[in-house]
């Protein structure tokens, strides 16, 4: 859990969650209207020039208020899984986009997100809780996106094993009111020991196992938007936990 006597401050008094001079109480949101401007102004003008005029807007309206969300967020997530001990900085993902091998040279992305599990953003394996938000919508991400083959055997395995309860996990009706369904690409070829079930489970053959909902931007200015989001990572336990057998 992310300490109290850390740089950013995540400790309760009374109704206030109090991070450094941020002050949140139950009736107050985290973001306010100019997070969603922002961004809806930056994807007009993604630039270095605009974005250098507007520094301190984006530090005072987006980044300290992301980083006190995902605070509040971690402290919530790790009273359910004890794993999850990390900073703010370990979970959030920079604004500056990765232009080498693009040909979209756009210098930023138009919106925040972090990765909230054991291993923060470098980890995108281990089940656990992926948030974007822009001014477009709230992206809540769950499952296993980029895989190492060992540990894609090993899911494969869990669901050769238990092919009954891997169905009955994907038809739970929390996680198919909140998520609909599981994604992911294919393999075409998988180990043979594996080909017979596939003929009965068919998402034996991926290599992707995740799920997500999107929810209205607006959300973003409501009090409870840590609740809404609490409820989808609480809608997927019975997927995470399949998949976290392989882990």
């Amino acid at each position: 859990m992310y300490n109290t006597t850390q740089k950013a401050l995540n400790t309760q008094f009374g109704e206030h969650i109090v991070f450094d001079s941020y002050i949140k109480t139950k009736n107050m949101a985290y973001f306010t209207q100019d997070y969603l401007d922002f961004f809806r102004e930056l994807s007009a003008n993604n630039n270095k020039d605009w974005f250098d005029i507007n520094r301190k807007r984006y530090k005072t309206s987006v980044k300290e208020p992301f980083a006190n969300f995902i605070a509040a967020m971690i402290d919530r997530v790790a009273a359910v899984n004890p794993k999850v001990a990390l900073a703010p900085k370990d979970a959030i993902f920079r604004i500056n986009r990765d232009i080498r091998f693009s040909k979209d040279k756009t210098p930023y992305k138009t919106g925040n997100s972090a990765i909230i599990s054991p291993g923060g953003r470098k980890d995108m394996s281990t089940p656990g809780l992926y948030i974007e938000l822009s001014h477009e919508r709230i992206g809540i991400y769950g499952g296993v996106y980029m895989c190492e083959t060992k540990q894609l055997y090993r899911i494969r395995e869990e669901i050769a094993k238990d092919m009954s309860g891997f169905r009955k996990a994907l038809n739970d009706k929390g996680f198919k009111k909140a998520y609909g369904e599981l994604h992911g690409e294919k393999n075409k070829v998988i180990p043979k020991e594996f080909k017979a079930i596939g003929q009965e489970e068919p998402m034996i053959y991926n290599k992707q196992f995740y799920y997500w909902s999107d929810l209205d931007a607006m959300h973003l200015l409501s009090p409870k938007l840590d609740d809404m989001i609490m409820e989808h990572y609480h809608a997927a336990k019975p997927v995470r936990d399949f998949l976290l057998r392989a882990f």
